[in-house]
């Protein structure tokens, strides 16, 4: 069966470009949506003439001009929105709501993966303030997919290991601490971490996959469900180093919030949920969900002990 052409919106984000280049090594007809907003950020513009050189087309394409979208969409069976949902870089993703309706318009499109790529909004309806507002916009755009009757696949990718893991889900840091590590409560919460490539790999394989029409795909390697004081541990033995462990209780914990900045008081709430409450590991996939390393055994995701050792 030949692969679906694949366009990818946000080509050039953090993980927009792994999604190209997953798309690519996949062997899928690989598609980029070219904003001119890039103006004169000469970096993306080299990385996606990058791209283009190892084989992407680039398709020009604005949410200002929502004809130019549905012209884009118009050219691909399968498409990606990688745009940003994080208040501390840029937040974007009720701009889907345009890219929803030109996929709507188009009317060929067979399947679309909106921005996700984290916890399941659709488990956070409790979510504290101002943090919510990640899981609400999500809600909206998954509602207007499925009036528009748009064959969908949603990702849930859970923990970045770049921004979780080297920093032992330390909150001001992307390194791991030199000599004391603050732990959530006991630390025995089990969370979820992906290296961001795999998330890509996975992500790519369930566009072709009629097991994951219609479908959450939930990412739980085995292997990488870990608690944050056993993901200390692993990082102890790979550095062969001792840290002095310091709790905050959740009480602590949310006090500390109040007068931060609006960045900062989402990203603390969504830690809150992750690492006190288990928001990623405390309910099981239903009949609507998959799981993917399931899915894709054939996959040899990075475990976390070998992610550490790069900052040994």
């Amino acid at each position: 069966m030949a692969k679906s052409k694949v366009l990818i919106v946000g080509g050039t984000g953090y993980m927009g470009r792994r999604l190209v280049r997953a798309s690519l090594d996949q062997g899928h007809p690989t598609y980029i949506l070219q904003r001119p907003e890039i103006g004169l950020d000469i970096d993306k513009l080299q990385m996606l003439l990058s791209f283009k050189r190892s084989g992407a087309h680039l398709i020009e394409g604005s949410f200002s001009d929502p004809r130019t979208l549905v012209d884009a969409a118009r050219q691909v069976d399968v498409v990606i929105s990688a745009m940003s949902g994080v208040h501390f870089r840029s937040h974007n993703l009720l701009l889907q709501l345009k890219l929803v309706e030109a996929i709507k318009e188009a009317g060929n499109v067979k399947r679309f993966l909106p921005s996700e790529f984290g916890t399941d909004p659709s488990h956070m309806g409790h979510a504290l303030e101002p943090g919510r507002v990640s899981f609400d916009e999500k809600m909206e755009v998954r509602k207007a997919i499925e009036e528009a009757k748009i064959p969908f696949t949603y990702i849930s990718a859970n923990c970045y290991a770049g921004y979780f893991v080297g920093s032992l889900c330390q909150l001001s840091t992307l390194t791991p601490p030199k000599e004391t590590i603050c732990l959530y409560g006991d630390g025995n919460v089990k969370a979820i971490f992906l290296d961001e490539d795999d998330i890509a790999t996975y992500t790519i394989k369930t566009i072709d996959d009629p097991r994951t029409l219609n479908k959450t795909v939930y990412l739980r390697p085995p292997e990488n469900i870990l608690s944050q004081r056993q993901l200390v541990e692993l990082w102890e033995k790979v550095s062969g180093r001792t840290l002095e462990k310091r709790s905050i209780s959740a009480e602590d914990f949310l006090a500390s919030m109040k007068g931060l900045g609006y960045a900062t008081q989402v990203g603390m709430g969504h830690f809150y949920h992750i690492f006190y409450e288990g928001c990623l590991t405390n309910f099981e996939i239903g009949e609507d969900g998959e799981e993917a390393s399931q899915l894709y055994p054939e996959v040899q995701y990075t475990r976390m002990d070998e992610y550490l050792k790069i900052f040994a």
